[in-house]
Formats: C-alpha cells, structure tokens, sequence
C-alpha cells in the first residue's frame, strides 16, 4: 500500500503497434518502439500491396504478384497462404464492419470477396458488364488494367468504392452484385481514396489527374486545387481527429513519383474551414480551404518518391513512408519526424499499414 500522505501516479505507456511496408521486394515489419526491422517469413513472391485489419488485433493481409493472398495473424511477423493464387493481386481491404471479411481487386480488373478470412472467396459480379469498361487502359501496359484501390465505407457492410487504373470510379451499395459506374466529373486515374468514420459520405480522392472530393458518397465531384503545384497525386490520408484535414503526395508526373533517386515527391496539406469567425458555416469559397506545401520534414528542394500515407491510431497522428524510412506526424501533418529507416534503403514501396 502507498503511504496515506503520498499519491500514487500509474504512468501507462502507450505502445505502437508494428509498422508494415510493402517494398518492390518484400515486406518489412517496423517496431518502432525498440527501433528494429525485419524482413516478414512465409511471403513466397513480390508484395504488391498491403492491408491492416482493424477489427482483428494483429491481423494483416498482403496481395502479391503471382502467388495470391497471404494472411498474417501475428502482426507481419509470419504468413500463410490463403487463396487466389496465381493471380496478380493489386488491392486489398479488410472490411470495417463485418469480421473476417476481405476484399481483394486484380488485373486484369476483377473484385473477389472472403467472408471466412481468406478459406473460400467468391467474384464479385464482372466489372467488365459496365459501359465505361471499352476505354479502361493502364498506360504502361495499355492492353490491360486493374484495381488500384478499394475502399470500404465506415459503416455499411455492403457498400465500397473501387478504383480502375485507368478509367474509372466504380461503387457498389450491396457487396458488388451490382456496380455503379463513373460519373461525370469524377476522378479518372484515382490511386487512393480515404473515409473518415466520422464524416462516411465525404470522400477524399488522390488522383493521377488531381485531387478530387465529394460531400454525397460520390454522386457529385468537386477538385479544389489552389495551392497545389503539381498534378499527380499518389496517397492521401485524413486526420483521425479532425475529418476536414487532409493530407496528400504529389509529384510533377508519374514518371517523378515512384522511384527512388529520380523522383520529386512532396506533401501538401488543407484544411476546409466548415464555420467562420462568428460561428456560422462559411461560404463555400472560404471553406474549401487552401492546400499549402508541408516542408518541415520533407527535402528542399523535392527529391523523394511521393510517399505513401496512413492515417494514425488519435487525433492527429499520421504516418508516411518512403525511401529514407517511415514518418510520424503528430500535429496533424504540419510537421514530421523519420520514425525509423531501413537496412537497405527501396527503390519502390508497394504498400503502408499501420496495425491495430
């Protein structure tokens, strides 16, 4: 017992969970608490992305080129294979809702689903039955295309978006038994598109033709730009706290954005100002807010891949990656810190997940 007149503070340490990337290479498990890294055991072929799972404590899901979908249920540090094997997988996102559900996208351009962890999985109805589909072309490899990204709505089991690269936003509101196809306006190139819990109908797009938005689940499209200086975004991420703050990558081109030693990657942040100084929502034009470049933690001049981002575990917590380390934000991406560096500094990284 502690003596009457003394009071006793219990200081509980908050831990980090391991930090997955997803080079062009393999997949490197970070604990950044004790400052190591190393490789993950059981990834039989080349990662081509990542997903954490945020309703299984430990869990994370890895798509690769040729070998399928592998699971890890001990934070990345060993897999297994669980299906789809032969398959060029491009996309992957464990659902938010329901437990044990993953969904994975592939090239050529197809959505397959797992309800049981990776045991069975089962198409989506095809995508190819949309009218856009005729004009779908990855530019490097213009005789096909694929799922670059899905994303699952916060709160609707049955309801996600996917992105083609190149063509189109697609979504589905009842678990892909039927797709609706792009609308006008929209992104055509999306890479990446973020969903805050807290504001589900409000998406955030990064875009190999620029930043786009949306306030009604992406019936409509808007693409505030002011302050952007260049075109070609990556990554996005929002503030965990605060869903009217959002960060994006960018370079000047996509030949500038991926690889190591040749790019001009930089970080961009906006912050829409949803109320004036006298407490009523503010005209538009104040609102959309204006994105200003983020240089405290970044290279003068640009000299980096565009980074892949995640959004953190509190309010204002972000992370980044690329080719120096990992990068922690804590003011809501203002400022960076590297976190932690490589053994070996890649190339091209492939995905970022931040376990739960």
């Amino acid at each position: 017992m502690f003596p009457r007149c003394q009071r006793a503070i219990i200081v509980r340490k908050v831990l980090i969970m391991p930090i997955l990337v997803a080079t062009d290479r393999e997949v490197v498990v970070f604990d950044v608490e004790r400052g190591t890294s190393l490789p993950a055991r059981g990834i039989s072929d080349r990662p081509a992305c990542l997903a954490a799972d945020s309703l299984v404590h430990g869990r994370v899901w890895c798509g690769t080129h040729q070998g399928g979908v592998f699971r890890s249920d001990d934070a990345g540090r060993s897999w297994r294979s669980v299906g789809l094997a032969g398959r060029l997988i491009m996309a992957i996102a464990a659902s938010p809702v329901e437990p044990d559900v993953v969904w994975v996208g592939t090239e050529p351009s197809e959505v397959w689903r797992s309800a049981d962890a990776g045991t069975t999985w089962q198409q989506t109805s095809r995508l190819e039955t949309l009218s856009s589909s005729s004009t779908w072309s990855f530019p490097p490899r213009p005789d096909t295309h694929h799922v670059r990204w899905i994303a699952c709505h916060p709160l609707e089991p049955e309801r996600l978006w996917v992105a083609i690269e190149a063509g189109a936003l697609v979504s589905t509101i009842d678990g892909g038994r039927t797709w609706r196809d792009r609308v006008a306006a929209g992104p055509w190139d999306t890479h990446e598109l973020a969903v805050h819990r807290n504001a589900p109908d409000t998406l955030r797009v990064s875009a190999g033709d620029g930043y786009f938005e949306s306030d009604d689940a992406g019936a409509t499209w808007r693409s505030p730009s002011t302050g952007l200086e260049v075109g070609y975004l990556r990554s996005v991420a929002i503030d965990p706290g605060q869903p009217d703050v959002v960060v994006v990558s960018a370079s000047s081109g996509p030949y500038s954005a991926y690889m190591a030693g040749r790019s001009d990657g930089r970080l961009y942040r906006r912050h829409t100002h949803e109320r004036s100084s006298t407490g009523l929502r503010a005209p538009r034009a104040e609102a959309e807010g204006r994105w200003e470049r983020v240089r405290d933690g970044w290279p003068e001049a640009p000299s980096t891949i565009a980074p892949l981002l995640c959004a953190g575990a509190k309010a204002g917590e972000l992370w980044a990656a690329d080719e120096r380390g990992v990068h922690r934000s804590d003011d809501a991406g203002k400022s960076w810190r590297r976190a932690i560096g490589y053994s070996t500094s890649p190339q091209h990284l492939r995905g970022l997940a931040l376990l739960q």
